[in-house]
């Protein structure tokens, strides 16, 4: 390494050149760049590459116990369904007519659209209540980008909006994501 270092050395450079730089050895030879030295009079620490830090051995499910499956150690995220959640039949403009207005029974119809963040929360809610009414009540889902018509004759301008709805007639409406126990004594007084 000394003997390639001598003879880059014992080039002879010219002190000047068209640029008019004043450097006598070539850029290799320069020992510090030049951010080093721009560090060094603003007083920032100097840079001296990058550090990998990897992720602490310490699994998360202690610390955090609304994700008691997820662990950082190993890399990847192992998780377990409890439920799977009730899928919803949907109603469109064509289907209103049958399954909503002459139901026998109340019907409660979610008004939702697939790009309302609210209207995914209270998703599972809905499935939940299917679930626990089954044979009493019969719970729809009505995409309002899908079928305008519907959603505009029933003065919808906020998603989600749940109705009831009772032999064809509009009983309840509930407006927003709203907690299962709000849902739940709506629904309770139609059946």
């Amino acid at each position: 390494m000394a003997s390639v270092t001598e003879s880059i050395a014992a080039l002879s450079f010219p002190t000047t050149s068209r640029f008019r730089t004043s450097f006598s050895r070539p850029a290799m030879m320069i020992s510090q760049p030049a951010v080093s030295s721009y560090s060094r009079r603003r007083g920032l620490p100097e840079f001296k590459g990058l550090k990998i830090q990897s992720y602490s051995l310490i699994s998360f499910a202690s610390t955090n116990s609304r994700y008691p499956r997820v662990s950082k150690h190993s890399g990847r995220v192992v998780c377990e369904a409890q439920e799977t959640a009730i899928d919803i039949p949907a109603v469109t403009d064509e289907t209103w007519q049958s399954l909503v207005l002459n139901a026998d029974g109340p019907v409660l119809v979610e008004f939702w659209a697939p790009w309302c963040g609210p209207c995914r929360m209270i998703d599972p809610v809905i499935g939940e209540l299917a679930q626990q009414y089954a044979g009493k009540l019969k719970c729809f889902k009505l995409n309002t980008d899908d079928s305008p018509s519907i959603a505009s004759q029933y003065g919808i301008r906020s998603i989600p909006t749940l109705m009831i709805f009772l032999n064809g007639e509009k009983k309840d409406a509930v407006i927003g994501a709203v907690p299962k126990t709000t849902l739940s004594a709506s629904i309770e007084r139609f059946l």
